[in-house]
């Protein structure tokens, strides 16, 4: 695989496009993850509840690396708990972690009530589509690892047809960064009501036509002219690049956004809601 480090945003975008099936076919067979792949395979349908799944570590590692949950693979008993937790009741730990991808999980592993019995260990389209998911997540990481505009892009192109409201995008940092950017609003949004945010959002985009793959890739070219234009200190320096700083008027309760000339920019046209 080649390296994006140290790309424009542009150019390795284009080279993650051309290459992006090949390289996961790369992660796959690679020696390291092909094992890895192989056991949960050949293991996962003896897993009948949630400890069969924390006690074998390999397993369970697996699983919450295929969910970008590697960083949380320490917590084991509160894995446990949240695989339990019924999604039904309002104060069952699941609802009360604001972190999306505990919910994603939980509804991915598909355990019964309190954690006993589980018919997907045993269906051969929910491994694969496990397994699917322990690669991308892999390809996603390594991306980030390289190019966090890159690996913002890759999240936003997987989650974009899933937002449904708003609020989707607040709680999540990469998105919330995406659409800042995106739109030219400054990074101080992120400290103002959360019904501001959202509502400046709807103004900004109808979030219906996130289904679009066009609009997405709209966004996605703007997103990264714009981080290309804001992080290059000779292209800030173009009078092609404008910059108008943004405020928060405390005292007024007035909001007035940063704007960026994207055409100016890349040749991009501007993005028209639809």
């Amino acid at each position: 695989m080649i390296s994006i480090s140290g790309m424009s945003g542009i150019v390795a975008l284009q080279l993650v496009n051309a290459t992006e099936q090949k390289d996961q076919e790369l992660i796959r067979k690679a020696p390291q993850h092909a094992r890895e792949i192989d056991y949960f395979l050949d293991n996962i349908g003896d897993v009948e509840n949630v400890e069969d799944l924390t006690e074998d570590y390999r397993l369970y590692s697996f699983v919450m690396k295929a969910y970008d949950l590697e960083d949380q693979i320490f917590g084991k008993a509160m894995m446990e708990k949240v695989l339990k937790s019924d999604p039904l009741e309002p104060s069952a730990l699941v609802n009360r972690l604001t972190d999306q991808r505990f919910k994603d999980f939980h509804k991915a592993m598909g355990f019964g009530p309190e954690g006993v019995g589980n018919r997907n260990t045993l269906n051969a389209a929910w491994k694969t589509a496990v397994v699917n998911k322990y690669v991308d997540t892999q390809y996603v990481n390594g991306k980030n690892d390289e190019s966090e505009t890159i690996g913002t892009v890759l999240e936003f192109r997987r989650k974009a047809a899933s937002i449904d409201s708003p609020f989707d995008i607040l709680r999540d940092s990469d998105l919330s960064e995406f659409f800042r950017t995106a739109f030219g609003l400054p990074e101080a949004m992120a400290g103002i009501d959360i019904d501001r945010q959202a509502a400046v959002i709807t103004e900004k985009l109808d979030l219906s036509t996130l289904s679009d793959p066009e609009v997405v890739e709209d966004l996605v070219k703007r997103y990264v002219a714009i981080r290309d234009a804001t992080s290059n200190t000779a292209v800030r320096s173009n009078a092609a690049v404008t910059l108008l700083s943004g405020a928060l008027g405390v005292g007024s309760g007035s909001y007035i956004p940063a704007t960026i000339d994207i055409e100016a920019i890349q040749g991009f046209g501007g993005y028209r809601r639809r």
